[in-house]
């Protein structure tokens, strides 16, 4: 799903040339850097969010593994991930909660 609202870089480039040169005819001025002044508390908080790298913690983090299968079943796994708007990883994740929230077996002696 797209924002309905433009992004501000959108709004920019939808604009005619003539009004982004007038737009950004200040930033070609010398020492332009003295005119700028600390971020506000809304400034910062975007500025914060926008240094996070990653994906956000969920609950004690996350652990890239390497992981083999077979093809055809990542294939059907794949579309069933989709069909249900969740990622692969979400849709792995469920299906070991849902293997590990059965009552435990007795593993086989080899």
């Amino acid at each position: 799903m797209k924002n309905s609202k433009p992004s501000a870089v959108d709004a920019f480039l939808a604009l005619p040339d003539a009004e982004k040169d007038r737009q950004c005819k200040e930033f070609d001025k010398e020492f332009i850097a003295d005119t700028f002044r600390p971020l506000t508390p809304a400034q910062r908080a975007l500025w914060e969010r926008a240094k996070r790298r990653g994906r956000p913690t969920v609950g004690q983090g996350a652990k890239v593994i390497s992981l083999s299968v077979e093809r055809q079943l990542l294939k059907e796994a794949d579309a069933q991930a989709k069909a249900l708007g969740i990622s692969r990883a979400e849709l792995v994740a469920q299906g070991l909660r849902a293997i590990l929230a059965r009552k435990p077996r007795k593993a086989k002696a080899a």
